[in-house]
């Protein structure tokens, strides 16, 4: 149940932010096998002038925050970061160098699924 909330500067055109959604949904996929029903990605544009990044304002970045059920291995989590820095930087041009990614391993009776239920009570 991998949900991502992307926060990148405004600027960038329609095509490559929907460029962006599908790469970043199928590198979860791929990464840590991630059922394709179960990624959740939602992107948020943020005014430039609400960014600052070591001292520069306005400076390109984005940042990725991922919430996922407790489970994954050390090695999937790491591949699932470089997986979506790859997306990310295919998708929208922003270097490698200004993408961060935050995860968050949650244990399946905090996270609710489709019915209104736990992860846990569905069976995850």
């Amino acid at each position: 149940m991998p949900m991502l909330n992307v926060q990148i500067l405004h600027g960038h055109s329609p095509a490559s932010k929907t460029d962006l959604l599908k790469k970043l949904t199928q590198s979860v996929v791929d990464s840590i096998a991630a059922p394709l029903g179960s990624v959740r990605v939602v992107l948020q544009e943020i005014p430039a002038e609400h960014v600052i990044v070591a001292g520069e304002l306005g400076k390109e970045m984005v940042m990725i925050t991922v919430g996922l059920i407790r489970g994954r291995t050390e090695a999937q989590k790491a591949a699932l970061i470089a997986a979506m820095a790859d997306a990310t930087e295919r998708a929208i041009g922003v270097s490698k160098q200004n993408i961060r990614v935050i995860l968050f391993d949650r244990p399946a009776t905090d996270f609710g699924v489709a019915g209104g239920i736990t992860a846990k009570a569905s069976g995850r």
